[in-house]
């Protein structure tokens, strides 16, 4: 019910009539002129009732007297009295019925009651009704008002004191009260306030209004008092305390800031009064030191108060956070104050409630950027947020580290909680909250024994003081342990978390803000206000050193995972901060700190320890205020949870690893996923730290780089607590999820992330490289991860990331290292390469060169493993990809044949699985410039030398190339041609010209001459396998394909390809080594006709000579038109004669094979194929036609395009086929006679003798070699036997005799001579005989002019027949008989003896050719004019004369034989010619050949039979007859020298005896009776025959005669000396057979001149024959019976002497 409503105004005047009844009634007796008053008063009051309408107002205007008896009876000081008139000025009061005179009145008598003690809290309550209800008081009533309840506050009773102490707090609020609410009724009108000068007049308030004054005079005087001076307002006080003074002051700045912002005057005052009050009375707590003892000191230091401190505070706080922007100076130094109370030396309690204040500030961050504003970013200024920062940061040091700060920890205090520390804190005040005793796991920091629990203190974000409010205290109260401390960190933590939430608020709305305007202006760049980020760098940069000192302390210290969790929680925000604002140097810090904290304590991880270090020089002695960076201590009670290896190059044992350790671990985990992107090059020390942690816990990289739990490989293995284990497959996923949200981070922080991931891997691979301990791989596989996940943008860090596994990882010398490196740039390219790319890869050429390069790049590795690795990728992407490679190809192909031969057979092989699959499948798919790559790339597997049987495949691909190319030619060729077309027009652009292997030819054809190249090269391969299959190959190819080559092609084919491969064929063979290889590897035997480099090599010449002679002959018209042929010719049989001249018989065997081969061509058989008849008429070339010879190795070749197709695929080539049969002549014999000089060349010098010493072993022809030379003549001569000249028939012979006389081995004798007694040609010595038949037949048919060579032909042939007596001589080489070489199986490899062949078949057989040449030719001129016979003659001599002596006896029974057939057809020749003198030397030489014969120097052998005697005597005895029937009957046409040695000669024959003494040698010579009877009966038939045609004749007889009967006188004569000087001893046998051959001759003599006519015996012979007598008589004495019954024979024939002779005779002597 209102005040002024008619019930309540009823009701007032019937109270008041009441109240005033009621005093009548008390004074009636004691105060009767109250009790008048009072009366009276009633009577006014009703009078006012009953006049006003307003009966409030009327009151109000007589309120005076209304009160007046009121006062009277307070003024009686009787209680009753007066508490009955106070309850009704009360009630008057209420109803606002009082006027101003009336408050005063009221006040005085109220100030009466006060000093006389009476009624103290009615008159309380009555002022303050008073002031409240209206506001009728002012100035000084008011002020005496405000002094009688200051008085009553200091009276001696409590509770009147507190009353009146809140009934000035009321008071003092409704003086303000009414100030708000008087601004506000004035609020609309503006005033011109008077000019203030200065305003030093403390009075001068009359610009203020009325409540304003008041409340100004009444703030002034507190300051006034507090100050302890005199006030100027509030006259009377008596007493008043600081304290209470001090909280006045406070509640008014704190209750109403807007008074003092709003008004001058105020603000003045803050600043003139109030501030230099609160410094003034801090000071005691400034000079103030614990400890120190003020004796020393010279004035006794004041000690500071706790309530007046505290209160101060409170003052200090309300100062700061109401009018900081008035009093700028004022707070910078109530703040430096405030860090000073922090300091050690202060008491306990004044750090307390410092700590309390801080607090309260931290809790405000828009104040603390204030702070920052004004002070740390102004020059010369303190930088008060620093301080304040680093403050709370030493305060916290300083707890662990003072002594008595807390108490020193029970080592088992924690786990018993029970230590003295949790004992302090039970009794401790307020805040505690009750600690008990037996609390298990109390949260707490401990630090190097110090422990310190940890209380709840407040509520986050609210700083909720205790001993700030402990506004009762008189003495400082009891600090709890732990209490300072756990403010301390609320305030820390506070502090960031203010700062860091207002940061990123403000931070948001500004990225708002940029985004809205990129939307509205996208062609502008966003420019932030400028001025908002440096405010917010500095607050972090004057905070982060002191903030991260603290925390990192507090990490280390904190047993409870709560508090853990908030430290770290803090550190992160700070870090992510600091990356947003890019402040990298604090956000690194902060970021080590976790870090650290993550691993196990003192662990030797570089990159920290090395930015811990750059870090403590930096900025730690802050002004004054010296934050170490504790290091962590060492001895802390955390629970171990893993135990493992440490990653460090030093092995340090085990590391441990606690609970706090993976709490911070998974801190980091979170920093990095979620602030990924603000992390820049601090990846570095979060991936760094991760590792080495995912090292500790044993986590090893699986398939596509994510961390699986594994074993740790060496020494004692990682133990994990269940705890952590459970704990491991999340930190793994978290791990693996880390990296999968890089596909969210920007570009530039994935190359951070990149780059750090590359940093830490080449750490990790320095660490590897000393020893083979197992190296991380983290680094390696988390790059893969990245890699992976960032598929879609991979062209921004494929070169950081593959360039660091190519260069680094891959090279490196621990293989598990390498593995990784070439796992994750394996499966990276595979990735990329399956990847749907937007575009497609097809489309991106670029993109998908550059994921195949690193592949490529991994060719340059020498690594065995990592090669491997590629290899088996490129199988992979072969199998996968295949189709789809494209301009990829090159890559690839040249990643497969980047084959070397240091590299293992593996490797090879798995590079050539890769190869078959692309030259099986894919041949089709690449585009056909690859093509030329592909077959240099099976090249290259031919050549490698690791592993035969894939070079020996690499050559089976090259067909199937081969194949492939001529079943697709026309698609190749078009392909190929459109790309030949854009290159020379790119060439042409460029002004260069186009360079390509095999220019001028067409692409297609190039591609076969590479193909043709590559096996060339094959050819010349060291294996001799490999070069055996690639000459077939080679060759094959060339047969089966050729027809496909352009005619200028074939140019090249002949040139550059297989002349080049016979040249360097002759370069290799005749350079090769001769030693001999032991075995063929591994345990084949190689066959003694290949056991050195050389004959292997021989095998290959033989081959390719042989495969390009082949070509010669079938493609013959094809390169007859090349215009070069005869060049070409020129070349190959210049080949043919190096190879024939080899010093290796199976070469030169098969290069006479080779020249045998195209010299049969004559002219090739056109009937071969009757196609040609059809096509002659449109002028097809034969070659066309041509059928498919060889069409490769054992491979049915498929013919795709039919043979009109190769027609028109020709038309261009204008191939004139040659007219059929009529080549021209001139050519033909131009190659012929080259073939012939080739032929010539090769003879001579094959059959050329060494010039050297025997000794020195030199090349000697074999046999089949020599045969196959001369076999060749026959066909060659065919062609040239038209210009075949005498000088060339010379050459030739000298070939034929120079091959006849080559030597053959010992040890190849058994082949070539099938035994020594058989008498069999040689194939040689036959093929030599065939071609002088061959020659002799050409002769016999020739022209005349031809027949002058039949001479040579005879001269030739008799030179064989020499041999049977004289083989011929091989140079000076000695050669045994067949019959004496050792042949000897074991002297294998000592050099071969040379065995001389038996050249008697050989000879004998010349000699029946020379008999039967001569016998068709006695009679040409040539062979009259030569002297034919005479050579004959004189050949034979020499078999002749060595009779028995001849090497086969045949041969002499021959000669003689063939002289007599000879003499039998060539002396009737030589008669008729006798006049032409022609014959004149063959006479001499006929004699000589008869004495020769019949007269031989040599014995028979010991072992003839006497019938075999008897007929060589025959043909003794028949050559006589010869001499008598051809010979001598003609003596008339011969010469008369040749008859007289044919008499002398009979004369001999006739005597046994052959030379006047005997010899030694002719013991054994038998008698030849009937030869000598023969003799000497032809002798004597012509001596004494009656048809002396000429006196010549008869001379010759006598001569004989007289000879005959000299020698016989002089061996009697001898033998009867002999005789008598022997005594007894007997003659030699052979001297008494002469003597005995001797008689018998003179008995035979005697006969025959009985029976010649006297008148044709001489008479001297007469006398001769008689004087013989005497001689026999001599005899006589011999002892001979032998002798003696020859004699006697002698004797008897005398007696026809013994008449006497009648004298005509004896005249006729005379």
């Amino acid at each position: 019910m209102s005040t002024s409503s008619p019930e309540a105004v009823k009701k007032l005047l019937e109270n008041m009539q009441t109240d005033l009844r009621s005093l009548s009634m008390e004074c009636k007796k004691k105060f009767p002129p109250v009790k008048e008053a009072a009366e009276s008063g009633i009577v006014k009051i009703k009078t006012i009732a009953a006049r006003n309408t307003d009966i409030l107002a009327a009151l109000k205007e007589n309120s005076s007297e209304v009160v007046q008896p009121f006062l009277m009876g307070c003024g009686t000081k009787e209680p009753k009295i007066t508490q009955l008139c106070l309850a009704a000025i009360q009630r008057l009061m209420s109803h606002e019925v009082v006027s101003e005179a009336a408050a005063g009145n009221i006040i005085n008598m109220l100030w009466q009651l006060m000093e006389n003690g009476l009624e103290e809290l009615k008159l309380l309550q009555t002022v303050l009704v008073l002031l409240t209800t209206n506001t009728v008081v002012h100035d000084e009533v008011l002020s005496k008002a405000i002094v009688l309840c200051f008085r009553l506050h200091f009276t001696k009773d409590n509770i009147t004191n507190n009353t009146a102490a809140a009934t000035v707090r009321q008071v003092v609020t409704v003086v303000f009260e009414r100030m708000v609410a008087e601004d506000e009724r004035f609020k609309g009108i503006v005033e011109q306030p008077p000019s203030v000068q200065g305003n030093t007049n403390r009075r001068s308030v009359s610009t203020l209004r009325p409540s304003a004054k008041d409340a100004y005079m009444l703030f002034q005087d507190l300051c006034q008092l507090v100050n302890a001076d005199a006030p100027y307002w509030l006259v009377g006080m008596t007493e008043m305390t600081r304290t209470f003074g001090l909280e006045l002051l406070e509640s008014v700045l704190n209750d109403f800031p807007g008074v003092f912002l709003q008004h001058q005057e105020f603000s003045f005052l803050l600043k003139e009064r109030v501030c230099p009050l609160v410094i003034k009375l801090f000071s005691p707590n400034i000079k103030f030191r614990q400890g120190s003892s003020s004796t020393a000191s010279p004035a006794p230091v004041e000690k500071p108060y706790f309530p007046i401190c505290m209160r101060l505070l409170r003052v200090v706080s309300v100062l700061i956070k109401h009018f900081y922007s008035l009093l700028v100076t004022e707070c910078e130094i109530f703040l430096s104050l405030l860090v000073k109370f922090l300091d050690g030396e202060k008491p306990q309690w004044l750090r307390a409630v410092a700590v309390e204040s801080v607090h309260r500030l931290c809790v405000q961050p828009h104040l603390l950027r204030s702070f920052c504003q004004s002070y740390d970013m102004k020059q010369h200024s303190t930088k008060v947020f620093r301080d304040i920062v680093n403050a709370l940061g030493s305060f916290i040091q300083s707890l662990f580290i003072v002594p008595n700060a807390g108490n020193p920890a029970v080592v088992g205090a924690l786990a018993g909680g029970s230590g003295s520390g949790a004992q302090g804190a039970a009794q401790g005040g307020p805040g505690t909250g009750g600690v008990s005793g037996n609390l298990t796991s109390q949260a707490a920091f401990e630090y190097r024994g110090t422990w310190i629990p940890l209380m709840t203190v407040s509520v986050q974000g609210s700083a909720k003081a205790t001993y700030l409010e402990m506004l009762d205290k008189v003495e400082p109260p009891s600090i709890p342990e732990g209490y300072a401390m756990s403010v301390a960190f609320s305030a820390l933590l506070d502090l960031v978390r203010g700062i860091t939430s207002m940061i990123e608020r403000e931070l948001a709305v500004e990225e708002e803000a940029a985004a809205e305007f990129r939307e509205t202006h996208p062609d502008q760049g966003w420019q932030p206000p400028p001025g908002v980020h440096l405010v917010w760098e500095e607050m972090v940069s004057a905070c982060w050193c002191g903030l991260l000192a603290a925390l990192s302390l507090l990490l280390d210290a904190s047993t409870d995972e709560t508090a853990t969790e908030n430290i770290l929680k803090a550190e992160l925000t700070m870090a992510s901060l600091c990356g947003r604002l890019g402040m990298v140097t604090p956000r690194d810090a902060f970021i080590t700190a976790i870090c650290k904290a993550s691993l196990p304590p003192h662990y030797a991880l570089t990159v920290l320890s090395s930015n811990a270090a750059n870090l403590s020089s930096k900025a730690y002695s802050i002004q004054g205020h010296s934050v170490q960076i504790i290091s962590p201590s060492s001895e802390s009670h955390q629970q171990v949870v893993a135990v493992g290896q440490p990653l460090t190059s030093q092995p340090q044992g085990t590391v441990m690893l606690t609970a706090k350790n993976i709490q911070c671990m998974r801190t980091l985990l979170n920093l990095a996923h979620c602030h990924g992107a603000v992390l820049g090059t601090s990846w570095q020390l979060v991936l760094a730290t991760l590792q080495h942690l995912v090292w500790i816990l044993g986590l090893k990289p699986g398939v596509g780089g994510a961390l699986k739990p594994g074993r740790a490989v060496e020494g004692p293995s990682t133990v994990l607590t269940t705890a952590v284990m459970t704990d491991l497959p999340v930190i793994a996923n978290i791990l693996s999820r880390l990296f999968e949200s890089s596909q969210y981070l920007d570009d530039v922080s994935l190359h951070h992330l990149i780059n750090a991931l590359c940093s830490l891997s080449l750490e990790a691979m320095e660490m590897a490289y000393g020893n083979n301990k197992e190296p991380s791989l983290f680094a390696v596989a988390k790059l893969l991860e990245t890699g992976l996940v960032n598929m879609d943008r991979i062209e921004i860090l494929w070169r950081p990331l593959t360039g660091h596994l190519l260069e680094k990882v891959c090279q490196h010398p621990n293989s598990r290292m390498r593995e990784w490196g070439a796992e994750a740039l394996t499966a990276l390219i595979k990735a990329g390469l399956a990847y749907k790319h937007d575009p497609p890869l097809a489309q991106n050429q670029r993109l998908q060169l550059l994921l195949l390069n690193p592949l490529k790049e991994l060719s340059n590795v020498l690594h065995a493993d990592i090669r491997q690795k590629q290899l088996e990728s490129v199988l992979q992407i072969l199998q996968s990809q295949g189709d789809s490679l494209g301009p990829g190809w090159p890559l690839v192909l040249g990643v497969i044949g980047a084959i070397r031969n240091d590299q293992g057979e593996s490797l090879i092989r798995t590079a050539f699985q890769c190869l078959q699959l692309v030259v099986t499948d894919f041949l089709p798919t690449m585009p056909c410039t690859c093509l030329q790559i592909v077959v240099d790339v099976a090249g290259s597997f031919g050549l490698q030398n690791q592993e035969l049987n894939i070079s020996l495949t690499s050559i089976g691909l090259l067909w199937n190339i081969s194949d492939y190319f001529f079943q697709r030619g026309e698609a190749i060729t078009q392909e190929l041609e459109r790309e030949e077309e854009a290159l020379q027009k790119q060439a042409q652009e460029k002004g260069e010209t186009l360079n390509r292997p095999f220019h001028p030819a067409p692409p297609f054809d190039c591609l076969w001459l590479c193909l043709y190249a590559k096996l060339g090269e094959l050819c010349v391969d060291p294996r001799p396998a490999v070069r055996k299959s690639a000459g077939q190959t080679l060759f094959s190819t060339i047969a089966a394909h050729g027809t496909l080559l352009q005619q200028p092609t074939w140019h090249v084919v002949v040139w550059k390809v297989l002349f080049h491969l016979l040249d360097c064929v002759r370069t290799s063979s005749t350079t090769a080594d001769k030693e001999k290889i032991e075995s063929g590897g591994g345990n084949i035997l190689i066959h003694h006709s290949r056991d050195t480099a050389e004959k292997q090599w021989a095998e290959t010449w033989v081959l390719t000579l042989a495969g390009v002679a082949r070509i010669f002959n079938t493609r013959r018209y094809l390169l007859q038109q090349l215009g070069d042929f005869f060049e070409a010719w020129e070349v190959l049989l210049n080949h043919i004669q190096s190879a024939a001249l080899s010093k290796n018989n199976e070469v030169s065997l098969a290069a006479l094979k080779s020249f045998q081969e195209i010299l049969q061509i004559g002219t090739p058989v056109k009937d071969s194929d009757k196609a040609g008849d059809a096509f002659a008429a449109m002028g097809v070339p034969p070659v066309l036609i041509d059928p498919l010879s060889a069409s490769g190795p054992g491979r049915p070749l498929v013919r795709s395009d039919s043979l009109v197709e190769r027609l028109t695929r020709y038309n261009g080539a204008e191939l004139q086929a040659p007219p059929p049969g009529e080549e021209s002549a001139l050519e033909d014999s131009a190659l012929w006679w080259s073939a012939w000089n080739t032929w010539y060349r090769t003879g001579t010098d094959s059959t050329r003798p060494p010039s050297g010493p025997a000794e020195k072993f030199s090349f000697i022809p074999s046999q089949p070699f020599l045969t196959a030379l001369i076999q060749i003549f026959p066909a060659l001569y065919q062609h040239i036997k038209a210009n075949f000249s005498m000088e060339d028939l010379k050459k030739l012979g000298v070939i034929l005799h120079g091959a006849v006389s080559v030597p053959i081995s010992s040890d190849a004798s058994p082949f070539i001579l099938p035994s020594f007694t058989e008498a069999v040609l040689t194939s040689l010595q036959e093929a030599v005989l065939t071609s002088l038949d061959v020659l002799q037949k050409a002769i016999c048919v020739g022209p005349e002019n031809l027949q002058v060579m039949y001479p040579a032909i005879f001269e030739q042939l008799l030179l064989f027949v020499e041999f049977s007596c004289k083989p011929p001589q091989y140079g000076r080489m000695e050669t045994k008989h067949v019959a004496n070489a050792k042949y000897n199986q074991i002297q294998l490899f000592a050099p071969a003896e040379w065995v001389a062949l038996n050249y008697v078949p050989f000879a004998e057989r010349s000699l029946e050719v020379v008999v039967e040449l001569y016998h068709k030719t006695a009679c040409h001129k040539a062979v009259i004019n030569e002297k034919v016979l005479q050579n004959i003659i004189k050949t034979l001599r020499m078999p002749l004369g060595l009779k028995y002596a001849c090497p086969s006896e045949s041969t002499w029974k021959l000669a003689v034989s063939s002289l007599l057939k000879v003499l039998s057809i060539g002396l009737p020749v030589a008669r008729q010619h006798a006049s032409s003198g022609k014959f004149d030397t063959m006479w001499p030489e006929l004699a000589n050949a008869f004495e020769d014969f019949l007269f031989t120097k040599s014995t028979p052998p010991d072992n003839v039979s006497i019938q075999e005697f008897q007929k060589n005597e025959a043909v003794d005895v028949e050559v006589v007859q010869l001499i008598s029937t051809e010979i001598l009957p003609f003596a008339n046409f011969i010469p008369k020298d040749f008859v007289s040695q044919i008499m002398t000669m009979l004369n001999r024959g006739s005597i046994h005896s052959q030379s006047a003494s005997f010899t030694e040698a002719e013991i054994d010579v038998r008698m030849r009776e009937e030869f000598s009877k023969v003799c000497f009966e032809t002798l004597l038939q012509f001596s004494f025959s009656n048809k002396v045609s000429t006196p010549q004749e008869g001379y010759i007889s006598r001569m004989a005669l007289s000879v005959l009967l000299k020698r016989s006188q002089d061996v009697l004569r001898r033998y009867v000396e002999d005789e008598r000087l022997s005594g007894r001893c007997p003659l030699p046998r052979q001297q008494v057979t002469e003597i005995i051959f001797v008689l018998k001759a003179i008995s035979t003599l005697m006969d025959s001149l009985k029976k010649t006519q006297p008148e044709n015996v001489d008479g001297n012979t007469w006398a001769q024959v008689i004087a013989l007598y005497p001689t026999l008589v001599e005899c006589i004495t011999c002892s001979s019976s032998e002798v003696s019954s020859a004699l006697k024979e002698a004797l008897g024939p005398f007696k026809d002497f013994m008449q006497p002779p009648l004298i005509k005779v004896q005249n006729g002597e005379s």
